[in-house]
């Protein structure tokens, strides 16, 4: 894409009143963005109203600016960006089946990305991975278990690079990638010019290495409440099934699900402990429909019926313990627990119960919770 294409792509995006359905419009009517902007007025008022057509034939007060920004950006590093527009043959196929697919898509990532023809072809096979941003010590564990289980088997792991169950699936993608996978793919709702959370700051550079990091927003634009439940829709829609890992009712996790949905594509769930608010949105999903999933399999043999995984990625605890050990994880379950309850539940005495449970929490067979709370982490 050359500096003038790039130019007639990014005023259309930008002229007041020009979202994406109006600009779809435009350009089945006119065709590439240069010719809606050479067409005569009488022409334009055929599609759009008076006053959208007078703004058209205006040039967009921040153009320049945007414009030198995202050359720039390219510029940069050539080999590992792109802006990819609906005229694109690089354009993701499955987005265009969106209600709304973004006019642009602002991409950074591993140059063999680029090399490969569309992204669709790059990940013919893809899981969206989304939940709690502030998941159990569990929550984060099984994602980014199920996730690296899934990228060995082939999948790529698509997800938000927000805090919680997105950033351990990105962690176990990349983890579990072979050097020549698309390991991952992180959607976010800012510029690729920042990088929100900043915690995530390391792991957005890993991505762009290993996998590839797509925005439909310009360069510059901050993180901005509503564009993360947007930008949801292209989790769904560059994703062959949803697997929400933990979500609390009122999550932004469900709108993913939603979306999937919507798009006739499987949604997937991992149950937890009726005691737990970060359970219950994944419960009220497996009482929609929803498949129950305790192991990496499960996904699989809706996406992938041929293909299994050596080490299942689990739900639940199936590592071998010694017998002094087995006494106090049977005690503690799989819900979160108080010290009282321990003490009652095991007849220890608090030094040796609080001694074991550094132990075990040291082993990494134990999580401390906020509250004074301990939980077993299922390791698989």
């Amino acid at each position: 894409m050359d500096r003038e294409e790039l130019g007639a792509w990014l005023r259309l995006e930008l002229t007041p009143g020009v979202g994406n359905a109006t600009a779809r419009k435009l350009l089945a009517a006119f065709g590439l963005p240069d010719q809606v902007f050479s067409a005569s007025r009488q022409a334009l008022e055929q599609v759009v109203s008076p006053a959208l057509s007078t703004a058209l034939q205006s040039t967009p007060a921040e153009f320049a600016d945007r414009l030198e920004a995202a050359w720039q950006w390219l510029q940069t590093s050539p080999q590992q960006r792109r802006v990819l527009t609906l005229g694109d043959s690089s354009y993701p196929q499955s987005l265009l089946h969106l209600e709304d697919p973004p006019l642009l898509l602002y991409g950074m990532g591993a140059e063999s990305v680029w090399t490969r023809g569309d992204l669709s072809h790059c990940m013919p096979h893809s899981l969206a991975v989304v939940g709690s941003r502030n998941p159990t010590a569990q929550g984060a564990v099984n994602a980014r278990q199920f996730s690296k289980a899934l990228t060995q088997a082939g999948l790529t792991i698509v997800s938000g690079l927000a805090l919680g169950v997105d950033g351990a699936a990105h962690e176990g993608a990349l983890d579990g990638a072979s050097p020549d996978q698309l390991a991952t793919i992180a959607v976010v709702g800012t510029g690729l010019d920042r990088v929100y959370p900043k915690q995530h700051r390391d792991l957005a550079h890993r991505i762009a290495q290993h996998g590839l990091l797509l925005s439909e927003y310009p360069l510059g634009t901050p993180p901005l409440s509503a564009n993360f439940p947007k930008r949801n829709r292209i989790i769904a829609g560059l994703s062959n099934g949803t697997l929400v890992v933990e979500a609390a009712l009122q999550s932004g996790s469900l709108i993913t699900a939603r979306l999937a949905t919507e798009q006739g594509k499987e949604v997937f769930a991992i149950p937890g402990s009726i005691h737990s608010s970060q359970a219950r949105g994944c419960h009220a999903l497996i009482r929609l429909g929803a498949k129950l999933v305790e192991s990496a399999q499960d996904v699989l043999e809706e996406l992938l019926p041929q293909t299994s995984v050596p080490a299942r990625a689990t739900a639940a605890d199936t590592t071998p313990t010694s017998a002094p050990e087995d006494s106090l994880l049977g005690a503690l379950g799989f819900n979160p627990v108080g010290l009282d309850a321990l003490l009652a539940r095991t007849g220890l005495d608090t030094p040796t119960l609080q001694a074991r449970l550094m132990e075990l929490e040291i082993q990494g067979q134990l999580a401390r919770l906020p509250g004074g709370l301990f939980q077993r982490m299922a390791l698989g």
